[in-house]
């Protein structure tokens, strides 16, 4: 039997954590001091917390960074669907239990990414109280802008036989982001710890099953905690805000961005023309370090504890 995938030190020196989940092993990184501010960092399709690892180098010395591998992806678990049904329900219900079991008491500073922004913005509107701060990077937590048709790939993906057939068996999906998904030049090595935890068609099925559970009509699984999550948004209106977006994103465009400054005018915005979707990879250590220098602001930090 092979030996799973694992990436390379230089590039994710981290220890590993594993929180057991009824279907499998959640895998997440927990670096920093115990008694920091934490930062809880949520990836999404077809990433993993290898996406946010310069973050994390950049924060661990001051902040607790508290950093998940969605079951499927990245160093979890990978179920079949009759063990896990990997709807978005689901992704909250594994996210709370962590929490629970690594921050159940600060205030918390939250970076979303991709599908991280449903899953972490559909807990956030639970617990409004926990939310210090946001850092929102090409992301939604809302139905489809209007203006938004769905692009022809991720219908391909969800809705055919076809789509599905490509994402398992050629890895369509992780493939043609480590592809499309950066706008600038990046290190063979980076691109392939990308792909690296899809390397077989049964490791493959989250990224099949995050896009056919994107919900778009009111039939959809899903559909409700997402229309329930859209309405209670505001209600982080007061907390700092930071939007960091790359303009070259062909999915999470300037749809998804005019929508994101309807919701929180207040918020700083860091517009990154010539980025793509993976725009932490793209915006490089001028970005990284933006980030940090905003999550690490001490003025309002219990801010959290007055949210609702």
């Amino acid at each position: 039997m092979s030996q799973p995938w694992s990436p390379p030190p230089d590039l994710y020196p981290f220890d590993s954590h594993w929180l057991q989940r009824p279907a499998g092993r959640m895998h997440y990184l927990d670096e920093g001091p115990a008694d920091a501010p934490p930062v809880l960092m949520l990836h999404g399709n077809p990433t993993w917390s290898f996406y946010y690892r310069k973050l994390v180098l950049g924060l661990r010395g001051t902040h607790r960074c508290i950093v998940p591998d969605h079951l499927g992806c990245g160093l979890s678990d990978k179920p079949p669907a009759s063990a896990y049904d990997y709807r978005l329900a689901s992704r909250i219900d594994d996210l709370d239990t962590l929490i629970r079991h690594v921050a159940p008491d600060r205030p918390l500073t939250l970076v979303v990414h991709d599908w991280g922004g449903m899953i972490g913005f559909a807990w956030a509107v639970r617990n409004p109280h926990r939310i210090a701060r946001l850092v929102i990077l090409n992301t939604a937590a809302f139905p489809l802008p209007e203006d938004k048709p769905m692009p022809w790939a991720l219908s391909l993906v969800r809705n055919t036989r076809l789509g599905a057939w490509l994402v398992l068996r050629m890895n369509a999906f992780a493939g043609s982001a480590a592809r499309v998904a950066f706008k600038k030049p990046v290190d063979p090595r980076v691109r392939s710890a990308y792909v690296g935890p899809y390397d077989t068609p049964a490791n493959r099925i989250a990224t099949l099953r995050f896009v056919q559970d994107i919900p778009l009509a009111e039939s959809d699984p899903g559909f409700d905690i997402l229309t329930e999550t859209a309405e209670h948004l505001g209600q982080f209106a007061d907390r700092p805000c930071l939007i960091a977006w790359g303009g070259r994103d062909f999915v999470f465009d300037r749809s998804f961005l005019r929508r994101w400054r309807e919701i929180y005018p207040h918020a700083r915005l860091e517009s990154l023309d010539d980025c793509g979707h993976y725009v932490l990879e793209d915006g490089g250590e001028g970005l990284v370090r933006t980030l940090c220098d905003f999550i690490d602001v001490k003025d309002d930090s219990n801010h959290g504890h007055n949210g609702e």
